[in-house]
């Protein structure tokens, strides 16, 4: 249970010239309207138990997909098929009455999910403990905040572990703690079981979550696969809007390494050093390295900015930062300069392995003026070679006073 397929999926919404051809079209059959499709073509298969993600760019049509694969919204083309109980979190409170209190709406939502009324009623206290909004419980839900929307309305979609549970950005307005909370409990049923689709702009919550991402543009599925190598190129696409620029190529190793960017400047050559100046491929905990970076100017630039970020072996973000926030100035460069740079940092991380993507951009981020993009472009492993042993993705050496 819990398998969803999406089959040629399309959706479009009429769009009419003047406020009488919806009429003329009724009275004479014959059509007057334009037709904007938000969906073409999507195709996937989501097998029992697994955990996918769908992300993209704001207008690339997520949100209705969602909708129609919870049958709020019907399509204009192809079909949706769903097995076993589904439960969405699409819109905060979507389906609370402003006048009914908490209490109320529980049982309502609760019904609209399938649950019957024994069933609520038998739940009711674990809804009230993981929502944690006290009293307000029986107040009208007008009086309540829109977090303590988010958090009645995910208490009660998860009351029962669903064998489809669909999540939207909904979980972003909440405080810390109920996400933590929140991430925690679907944590918990992807290991009983649920098949999870999450629609999320965050990439740590896609990597760690997910088994695999799905990437909307203009409507359409453009790739599908590994979550690391999805949001790599999502990143890629960001910083290059005409898209024109993004290059993407299996490395020997299997990993996708995807490159963006107008061209101006390009990182020549990378390499993570020792302390006696020789590169070195495994580091030990704590151990002073230092990152050597050589790029080449294609063409004279008024200023360059180089970033860099670390991210472990799912592809989420170890540390990261550039030089404008550095202070580090690069003005005034001219064309066939070579630029060296060199960060010397402790290697303060747990043990596994790690990449370095790198950035070479106009302004404080690659967002504006990305000149060039590139992930993977550097790999090593951090091992553990004379410290205490320790589990984490960071080193931290506590001192330790005891006492009796």
């Amino acid at each position: 249970m819990g398998a969803l397929t999406v089959s040629n999926l399309g959706k479009a919404y009429k769009r009419y010239p003047g406020k009488w051809a919806r009429a003329l079209e009724w009275f004479t059959g014959r059509e007057q309207h334009q037709k904007t499709w938000v969906l073409r073509d999507i195709n996937f298969t989501i097998q029992p138990g697994e955990a996918v993600g769908i992300i993209g760019v704001n207008g690339a049509g997520k949100s209705t997909l969602l909708k129609i694969i919870t049958g709020t919204t019907q399509p204009t083309a192809g079909s949706v098929t769903a097995q076993g109980r589904v439960a969405a979190l699409l819109e905060l409170g979507m389906g609370f009455h402003p006048d009914f209190t908490g209490r109320q709406n529980v049982y309502m939502a609760g019904q609209l999910l399938g649950l019957r009324s024994e069933e609520i009623t038998a739940c009711m206290g674990e809804i009230e403990a993981f929502a944690e909004i006290g009293n307000y419980i029986d107040r009208p839900v007008r009086m309540y905040s829109s977090g303590m929307q988010m958090r009645l309305a995910f208490s009660v979609a998860t009351a029962v572990r669903p064998d489809l549970l669909i999540v939207d950005e909904a979980l972003s307005v909440g405080d810390a703690y109920f996400q933590h909370k929140s991430f925690g409990k679907i944590r918990e049923f992807r290991e009983q079981g649920t098949t999870l689709l999450i629609v999320s702009h965050d990439r740590t919550a896609i990597q760690s979550l997910c088994d695999r991402a799905i990437l909307l543009e203009r409507g359409f599925v453009i790739k599908d696969g590994p979550p690391e190598e999805i949001m790599d190129f999502y990143n890629a696409l960001i910083a290059e809007r005409e898209n024109a620029t993004v290059e993407v190529k299996r490395r020997e190793d299997g990993r996708v390494q995807t490159t963006s960017g107008s061209g101006e400047a390009r990182v020549e050559s990378i390499e993570l050093c020792n302390e006696k100046g020789e590169t070195v491929e495994y580091v030990n905990v704590g151990e002073s390295v230092r990152l050597q970076v050589e790029i080449r100017l294609h063409a004279d630039l008024p200023e360059l900015v180089f970033g860099y970020m670390i991210k472990d072996r799912l592809g989420q973000p170890v540390f990261g930062t550039n030089t404008h926030h550095l202070k580090v100035e690069m003005t005034q460069l001219k064309k066939d300069e070579l630029l060296r740079l060199a960060f010397a940092f402790p290697a303060n991380m747990g043990l596994g392995s790690y990449s370095v993507s790198t950035a070479l951009h106009v302004g404080p981020t690659h967002l504006s003026g990305n000149i060039e993009w590139s992930d993977l472009v550097l790999m090593f492993n951090v091992i553990n070679l004379n410290r205490a042993p320790f589990v984490g993705v960071s080193w931290i050496p506590p001192e330790v006073e005891f006492q009796r």
